[in-house]
């Protein structure tokens, strides 16, 4: 869940690229095209199970479409080896959308009409989710996919579609909010800072999470949004400071995430309970840049962990090293987000002993899932419960499942550290 968005500069124009060819989809096509795809016909056969995905292999969101390839791939390669989806082998048709939500319109209308792929999966970002899920759906295609958590997706009240992370974008703080509130009252901060920057994945997470611990009795000190042009943050910063909350929760993207801690540090504030949402569950470039003695006592939350104790995680991360090298902790969340796409496909044909779109729409719509990503199931726009995304806490500088303690590595440190312990 670990969302990586353009650039302030070519988010406003994607955003309204997006927007042009989701309005042209939806007004193209017929809707009564056949919705069967090769796999209705096939089903049973030996013939490969073709798979076609639109990725950002290239562009701004290059590096998790890369990261969505690898989990992929991979778990082509694991069920391939134990014999494939019903008989039949797993073919991956994998194309490059280059981040244009124009490119992925075209690129899943011709592994449709002209590849004639038997099923598709999803590419990576909801800014690319909405216009490629439209396609979908406008041909029947069952829709599972790993990286379109955003509201516009759902908003789309599209019944083939379904996301394989077990929270929504905009539950990505629920999990800090319910540990906050599962503490005795008497343990509870009494006031909270809200700071965040103008940004469809930053500001609405920010906001569910005001909500809930300000229902809950916890005072509202501070809530801010400032524009994600700010050049300076320091008066930004200087404005929680000058709150003196006990609980900050700081709606940070990139940059923004980095700067806020440095700020905090050379303004000498250390809230007793810091949680960033997104940048501080990069476990490579977020202690890279504020600095390791800087991470401790963080909150953070993302859908996967290499230490959360799901079904089939070990085994994921075993082959992932495996194949791609490098550590568990180095492991993209997209990967796994990715990886889990295919867990659902395979639960499916068990189930059922097919793996037409008709069947994989209604039969995710009727049961939980078990993945490495969690117990998922779906509301009828495709949203999973959001009951069971991940807190973590930077704890001796690594990032650890602290909530909830089904998945917990660790017992949450409710005291942050000064700044440079």
């Amino acid at each position: 869940m670990r969302r990586r968005i353009a650039s302030k500069r070519t988010l406003p124009a994607l955003l309204a690229a997006a927007a042009l060819v989701a309005g042209a989809a939806a007004c193209s096509a017929s809707a009564g095209t056949s919705g069967t795809g090769a796999a209705g016909t096939q089903a049973g056969t030996k013939a490969p199970l073709v798979i076609g995905i639109s990725l950002s292999l290239t562009g701004d969101f290059g590096d998790t479409g890369k990261a969505a390839e690898k989990g992929y791939e991979l778990w082509a390669s694991q069920v391939n080896k134990s014999g494939g989806i019903l008989g039949r082998q797993v073919q991956l048709k994998i194309v490059d959308d280059t981040t244009s939500a124009t490119q992925v319109v075209t690129n899943y209308e011709s592994l449709i009409n002209e590849d004639h792929v038997d099923l598709v999966f999803g590419p990576v970002s909801s800014l690319l989710t909405v216009p490629a899920a439209r396609v979908a759906a406008r041909y029947g295609y069952a829709f599972i996919e790993p990286a379109g958590g955003a509201p516009t997706v759902f908003a789309l009240h599209l019944h083939n579609l379904f996301l394989a992370q077990p929270a929504p974008v905009l539950d990505l703080g629920v999990s800090f909010a319910d540990y906050i509130l599962s503490l005795p009252p008497s343990q509870r901060p009494k006031t909270a800072a809200y700071s965040s920057v103008d940004n469809p994945f930053a500001s609405p997470v920010v906001e569910v999470v005001r909500q809930k611990l300000q229902a809950a009795g916890i005072k509202t000190v501070l809530d801010q949004t400032y524009p994600a042009e700010q050049a300076d943050l320091g008066p930004v910063v200087a404005r929680v400071v000058a709150a003196k909350p006990d609980l900050v929760v700081d709606g940070t993207q990139g940059e923004d995430g980095y700067e806020t801690i440095r700020d905090f540090v050379q303004q000498k504030f250390s809230p007793k309970i810091l949680f960033m949402p997104n940048d501080a569950s990069d476990p490579v470039n977020f202690p890279a840049q504020v600095g390791l003695g800087n991470v401790d006592g963080i909150f953070t939350a993302d859908d996967w962990s290499p230490m959360a104790s799901r079904p089939g995680n070990a085994a994921f991360i075993k082959s992932y090293l495996a194949a791609y090298g490098g550590t568990a902790g180095q492991i993209d969340p997209t990967s796994a987000e990715a990886y889990a796409c295919g867990q659902l496909l395979q639960e499916v044909a068990q189930k059922t002993g097919k793996v037409d779109n008709a069947t994989i729409i209604s039969t995710l719509h009727a049961g939980t899932f078990n993945t490495i990503e969690g117990s998922l199931s779906w509301d009828a726009d495709g949203a999973t419960d959001g009951t069971s995304g991940l807190l973590l806490q930077w704890i001796n500088h690594e990032l650890v499942p602290v909530y909830p303690s089904a998945d917990a590595a660790h017992a949450p440190e409710i005291a942050k550290p000064a700044w440079g312990e």
